[in-house]
C-alpha cells in the first residue's frame, strides 16, 4: 500500500535560522533503485547540453532519501555526458549521510544540508524528487528562489515527484529566473487514462487540478486526445501516445521536443500551459 506523505512544518524561510543550520525538515526518504530512470533519461537527453558546457560541472541531488541509489545512478549517467561531473548528495539527516560516505568516489560526495546547497560553486544542476511533496504548497515559491538564487549560468533546478518505481513521474524544470516546463513521464500499461499522472504532479499543481485551472484544463485534453486516438491501439500504446501529442501540438498546446520524446511515454508542455491562476 501507498503510504501517505507525512505533513511536516515549514521550512524556516525567513532568515531566522541559526547560522549553519540546514534550510528544511527530515521528510520520510522512501526510495528505491531506477526510481528517477525518466528524468534521467531527460537530463542525458534533451537537457545534456546544459551539463556539456557549463564552466563547472556541478550537480546535486537535494534529498536523495533513505538510501544513496538514485544519487550513485545519476552520477553513473551524468558521467557517460561530462566525464568530469561532480555529483554532490545532499540530504538533511545525518544518519543517511553518515551510511552514504562509504559509497563515495572521485566525483561522487555526501553531505548533510538543505535547500541552502551548502556547497562550493554554483551547480548547473539540481534535483529534488519527492522532496517538496511532503512541505506545503505556500512554502514552494520560498523554495524555489532560494534554490534558484544557487543555480549557475544556464543552470536547471527540477522539482519532481514519481510514484515507489518510477513508473509515473512528473517535473517541472526552472531557471535561474522562472518556471520553464512540466514534464509527465509514463511507464505504458501503468494507466488507463492520462489524467492518471494527476496524482503524482508536484507541489506546485497537485491542489490545482480542478476546473479553472490550467492544469485541469490540460489533463482534461489529454484524456480527451487519448480516447479520440483509441483506433491506434491495435499497433500500440507508443504509436497512441504520440498521436495524443500530436493532437495536443495542433491543438495549441505548447508541446516541446518531439517525437524522438513522445515514443518513451513523455510529454513536455511549457510552463504557461499549467500555472496556477494568479502566477506568471
Amino acid at each position: 500500500m501507498v503510504q501517505k506523505a507525512e505533513r511536516v512544518a515549514a521550512p524556516q524561510m525567513s532568515g531566522k535560522t541559526r547560522p549553519g543550520r540546514p534550510v528544511g525538515n527530515i521528510t520520510r526518504g522512501t526510495t528505491n533503485p531506477n526510481r528517477m530512470r525518466r528524468v534521467d533519461r531527460w537530463l542525458t537527453g534533451p537537457q545534456a547540453w546544459r551539463l556539456r558546457t557549463a564552466d563547472d560541472p556541478l550537480v546535486i541531488d537535494l534529498g536523495y532519501g533513505a538510501t544513496p541509489a538514485t544519487a550513485v545512478e545519476l552520477f553513473e549517467r551524468l558521467a557517460t555526458i561530462r566525464p568530469d561531473v561532480r555529483v554532490c548528495g545532499i540530504e538533511i539527516e545525518p544518519e543517511r549521510v553518515r551510511a552514504a560516505k562509504a559509497l563515495e568516489r572521485p566525483g561522487l560526495s555526501f553531505m548533510i544540508g538543505g535547500f541552502e546547497l551548502p556547497v562550493p560553486g554554483r551547480p548547473v544542476l539540481v534535483r529534488a524528487f519527492n522532496v517538496l511533496r511532503q512541505y506545503e504548497e505556500a512554502d514552494v515559491d520560498g523554495i524555489w528562489r532560494l534554490v534558484q538564487g544557487r543555480l549557475s549560468t544556464g543552470g536547471l533546478f527540477i522539482d519532481g515527484t514519481c510514484d515507489e518505481i518510477g513508473r509515473r513521474v512528473t517535473w517541472i524544470a526552472l531557471d535561474a529566473e522562472r518556471p520553464l516546463s512540466l514534464s509527465m513521464s509514463v511507464r505504458f500499461g501503468s494507466f488507463g487514462l492520462p489524467s492518471e499522472i494527476a496524482e503524482r504532479l508536484p507541489k506546485a499543481l497537485i491542489h490545482r487540478n480542478v476546473p479553472g485551472e490550467r492544469i485541469h484544463s490540460l489533463m482534461q485534453a489529454m484524456d480527451r486526445a487519448w480516447l479520440e486516438s483509441a483506433p491506434l491501439a491495435s499497433f500500440g500504446n507508443r504509436q497512441r501516445w504520440h498521436a495524443m501529442c500530436r493532437t495536443l501540438l495542433d491543438a495549441g498546446w505548447p508541446v516541446q521536443d518531439g517525437p524522438s520524446r513522445w515514443r518513451l511515454g513523455e510529454l513536455t508542455v511549457g510552463w504557461e500551459a499549467v500555472a496556477p491562476s494568479g502566477r506568471p
